[in-house]
């Protein structure tokens, strides 16, 4: 039986929102190169300093190789047209993107993106 090893780079983007001061909420989680068969899941963690507004403010972006990123989840667990390969949950201050039934498609690097309060500013 063939397996595909599809190695997931995290890296996390801060967002700087602005409502008359600025304030940044720091993403705590470091980059981890993760790995699976197809078939497999895996699961990546996003953890914030504080408080996302409205406790759901996260989404969640997949980037490949010479493309620009994708935006996957928003509002921590809302699909935004793509598969239910992808699933986000959390509140608060912990997020998780699981990819279940991995496929070779799915390999890139993977955004978590927070803002504390509208307007969103990167």
């Amino acid at each position: 039986q063939n397996m595909t090893v599809i190695c997931v780079l995290i890296w996390t983007l801060l967002c700087c929102c602005f409502t008359g001061k600025v304030q940044r909420i720091q993403l705590l989680s470091s980059m981890n190169i993760l790995s699976s068969a197809v078939g497999g899941s895996v699961s990546i963690s996003c953890r914030t300093s504080q408080d996302v507004y409205n406790n759901n403010f996260l989404a969640w972006y997949q980037q490949k190789d010479g493309e620009t990123p994708k935006l996957l989840i928003y509002y921590a667990s809302t699909r935004s047209g793509v598969s239910s390969h992808f699933s986000g949950s959390g509140s608060g201050t912990d997020f998780t993107l699981t990819l279940s039934g991995i496929e070779p498609e799915h390999a890139g690097v993977y955004y978590c993106q927070q803002c504390n309060s509208l307007p969103f500013t990167q």
